[in-house]
């Protein structure tokens, strides 16, 4: 008798060493390849808090004031495609219950467009693009991938520069675990401003008054896998000087806190848990479900080629003979 692999076998061992070759593939090869920033992005965080405003109708500061920062960012996918990094249109506007609802966003008490170009994979701001301003840093609207226990320098637009974001442990938001950081921001020079003299105690028709930057504290919690932001703080103080003044003379804006809505981090907290879940998915849960799977089916397979079928032989039998 000889012994044969029957096709179950065969099939067994195949498909079982296929799921061993795929799990390494789906963890070092297809994972990465998912965790890149999107080029079609189209997103809207709000912010709201209440100050100081400087009314530029009664020309002076006024407390107690709501303030809504509405961050809109729209990825450039031409350019994207174009450049191979994720090109990323950015307009941060300013308000207060007096100039909402606008109809036109260059209505708020403060309009900020710019654009920011990074590395799909890193995070890394990249310069090209028709990039304005010149960015720096490690992170600016969110993080790296797989944000670690450190500290970060991230990109504060206002500013102009980059703040280091240290470390603080978790918070929770809607549920969902995350990293936080916090930072404070010193009283900047940020640049100049033509304004009438009397803004800044000066008897002059108009002077070119130096706008200065302070931020009470920043406050971030971070999806570690995706590096979403899912809550961000900010307490913004921007006033004016006059030239070489050691004092702010006007207050343009001063907020001890400004964060994002409920709602913005529900919607920040959602997002997360779908990439994450499908980064997980690719990069452990498969892998290992693959794995394991596959070594069984192989073994299964390997069994079975050993022991076989037994058929018989293809020798004739021998014939019987006559006695005489």
């Amino acid at each position: 008798m000889r012994r044969t692999a029957s096709p179950l076998s065969l099939i067994l061992l195949g498909l079982g060493t296929f799921l061993l070759v795929l799990a390494p593939m789906l963890a070092w090869y297809v994972e990465p390849r998912a965790a890149v920033n999107p080029i079609d992005i189209d997103t809207t965080a709000v912010y709201k808090g209440t100050g100081s405003v400087f009314d530029t109708e009664k020309i002076e500061t006024v407390p107690n004031r709501t303030i809504t920062v509405t961050q809109r960012v729209r990825g450039n996918v031409a350019e994207s495609e174009d450049s191979g990094n994720a090109v990323w249109d950015v307009i941060t506007t300013v308000d207060t219950d007096k100039s909402l609802p606008a109809e036109d966003p260059h209505d708020a008490l403060d309009y900020v467009p710019h654009r920011w170009v990074m590395d799909r994979k890193t995070t890394r701001p990249v310069h090209c693009c028709e990039e304005k301003p010149h960015i720096e840093g490690e992170a600016y609207l969110k993080f790296p991938f797989d944000v670690q226990k450190r500290d970060y320098r991230w990109w504060d637009n206002t500013l102009g520069g980059t703040v280091t974001m240290s470390y603080r442990g978790t918070k929770e938001i809607q549920g969902y675990t995350g990293y936080r950081f916090t930072a404070t921001v010193p009283a900047t020079k940020t640049g100049t401003r033509l304004v009438p003299g009397r803004l800044v105690d000066l008897d002059t028709p108009q002077v070119l008054a130096e706008e200065w930057y302070a931020n009470h504290g920043v406050e971030l919690v971070v999806d570690q896998a995706t590096g979403r932001v899912l809550y961000a703080q900010t307490g913004p103080r921007r006033t004016l000087r006059a030239p070489g003044g050691k004092e702010d003379a006007a207050v343009l804006l001063d907020s001890r806190k400004i964060a994002f809505t409920t709602e913005t981090q529900k919607q920040a907290v959602s997002q997360a848990e779908d990439d994450s879940g499908r980064l997980e998915l690719v990069g452990r849960t498969l892998p290992i479900g693959a794995g394991v799977v596959g070594f069984v089916l192989a073994v299964a397979g390997i069994v079975l080629v050993v022991r076989g079928r037994q058929r018989p032989g293809s020798s004739e039998s021998p014939q019987p003979t006559l006695t005489i």
